[in-house]
């Protein structure tokens, strides 16, 4: 259990220390098995195909969506877990370490289904044909849950995405080192998700209203937060607000911290304030 391990799952490389790789495999394997969209034997998948207005889920998959409806009203529906067709239109269909440059145009847009989407328990209601993407939420659940395997000090990150168990040094888009002594930090932007369709460049950050890939002045976002899944709907958010995405943060007591596409460097105040002389960021 000394030592990092790295594994790969989610199509992102898992890195860990403090634990038992094996545990936090299963860990990830089951989070991945339960929502990936690629999978035809997934819940996701048999979820989003089946006729029926009213699904039974499972506890898994409750908490998921539960935790993904809550993002959408913390960020008003800029985080928003119906955009599963919207994705498939821009070509994400397929693992993104499958995707390649594809002359086809991208699909007609599909809007946000947000507003049909109930969630009573275990039991999912919305109009057949809705198709949920849980990937807003899932990846750093799974972080959250594998870093409570975490036996004194020690971390898992997925992705870039955090959470930690004692100081960790972290390096930081665009350069630059962090150290986070609790909670989460997550990183969401293009850099690396990013494909072309018909032409165009296409990523998986879609404005709800159109559909459609955002435009952001940002090419990366980083966010601390108490958890993993709280710093990573907050870097998403502030991405999609684009200029007005610091503010965001600040209203909201978060460090944030932003790299634009010509690959400059800004911080929210909160930011600034969390950094201490020790460069410390909780």
């Amino acid at each position: 259990m000394s030592g990092v391990h790295r594994f790969r799952a989610m199509g992102c490389e898992i890195v860990l220390s403090g634990a038992d790789p094996d545990e936090v495999a299963a860990v990830f394997a089951r989070w991945e098995g339960t929502f990936s969209r690629f999978l035809p034997g997934s819940e996701l998948s048999r979820v989003n195909a089946s006729p029926a207005w009213a699904v039974a889920v499972s506890p898994l998959f409750a908490r998921a969506l539960a935790a993904a409806l809550d993002a959408a009203r913390e960020t008003r529906g800029l985080v928003d877990p119906t955009l599963g067709a919207a994705l498939e239109a821009a070509g994400y269909d397929r693992d993104f370490d499958e995707l390649g440059d594809d002359p086809a145009p991208p699909g007609p847009p599909v809007a946000s289904r947000l507003r049909r989407v109930r969630l009573d328990g275990r039991i999912l209601m919305r109009p057949p044909g809705v198709a949920l993407d849980l990937n807003g939420v899932v990846k750093s659940l799974a972080v959250d849950e594998a870093a409570g395997l975490v036996r004194g000090a020690g971390f898992v990150s997925a992705g870039g995405d955090l959470a930690v168990r004692g100081p960790v040094d972290v390096g930081l888009p665009g350069g630059g080192t962090v150290r986070v002594v609790s909670g989460g930090l997550a990183t969401s932007g293009t850099a690396s998700r990013r494909w072309r369709r018909g032409g165009e460049e296409q990523h998986h950050l879609l404005d709800p209203r159109t559909g459609r890939p955002a435009a952001s002045p940002w090419q990366q976002v980083t966010v601390s937060g108490a958890t993993c899944l709280a710093a990573d709907v907050a870097a998403k958010a502030a991405f999609l607000h684009g200029d007005e995405g610091p503010d965001w943060l600040d209203a909201r007591g978060l460090p944030g911290r932003f790299v634009d596409r010509d690959g400059a460097i800004a911080v929210n105040e909160s930011w600034s304030r969390a950094l201490t002389p020790e460069a410390v960021c909780t």
